[in-house]
């Protein structure tokens, strides 16, 4: 009798949660990763200028990225906003943000004393920033590592490495080698996305075979049709107006 009770039970159970429509589904799904996430989450923001808008919309389209242009044009801001606001606000609870960068100008990170997180805290400082912007916190980023939702690693240990479930930010691309970028894109796995952002112009490498890496990869690239690119000119320039007059006028002086 204590058996056919539960069965009973078990069958009223199944139709309950058939009952349960699938945005009902979605909708506590979010609710209990909201709760995982203590509380956290990503403000919204609105593209300032043209070619934000136009990287907005690509990424919409479920395109990836190369986000190409003059400094304090945002690029790696609204990068890190999109992906960490398709984590949040996606339909897929699972994804990630991994960001990826390169060491230069030393190329090796191996001298400098301590763990790879100790070694590679310098170069985290800008998500940081921009992470404190985001979330209103100051302990934003920090908080979004621990929960696993943000991923730092460098070009120094991106071999054998496969990227699945994940929104790749691939910043500072112009001091990449072609074959350090050549490495990145060919360790995207299944269910992930990936945004460049540089500006060939601003490279920290010597060599003049290495400098043109990022031309011949976008070259590439343009030849994709998984990837939208957007060019930021002057009129992008949003961190001051005194950027902008500088690089107008080294631009005329060069």
């Amino acid at each position: 009798m204590a058996i056919a009770v539960e069965l009973i039970e078990e069958e009223f159970d199944r139709k309950i949660e058939r009952s349960v429509t699938r945005a009902q589904r979605k909708k506590l799904k979010r609710q209990q990763y909201q709760q995982k996430k203590q509380l956290i989450d990503i403000l919204p923001i609105n593209p300032r200028t043209e070619n934000q808008a136009n990287a907005f919309d690509a990424f919409d389209e479920e395109d990836n990225l190369l986000l190409h242009g003059v400094a304090g044009t945002g690029k790696t801001f609204i990068s890190l906003y999109l992906a960490l606001d398709d984590v949040f606000n996606g339909e897929d609870l699972k994804r990630s943000v991994t960001i990826v960068r390169s060491v230069v100008p030393t190329r090796d990170i191996g001298f400098l004393p301590g763990k790879e997180s100790e070694k590679t805290a310098v170069y985290e400082q800008p998500y940081q920033a921009i992470c404190r912007e985001l979330t209103n916190r100051g302990d934003g980023y920090d908080v979004l590592k621990q929960r696993g939702i943000i991923k730092f690693t460098t070009t120094s240990y991106i071999r054998g490495l496969t990227l699945d479930n994940t929104i790749v930010v691939v910043d500072e691309c112009q001091n990449m080698t072609f074959h350090e970028l050549d490495s990145i894109i060919t360790r995207v796995g299944e269910n992930t996305r990936i945004i460049f952002c540089g500006d060939f112009r601003q490279t920290d490498l010597n060599k003049p075979w290495d400098q043109s890496g990022i031309k011949e990869f976008m070259n590439i690239l343009d030849c994709m049709n998984g990837f939208s690119s957007v060019e930021f000119d002057y009129d992008d320039i949003v961190r001051s107006g005194l950027v902008r007059e500088y690089i107008m006028a080294k631009e005329r002086v060069a």
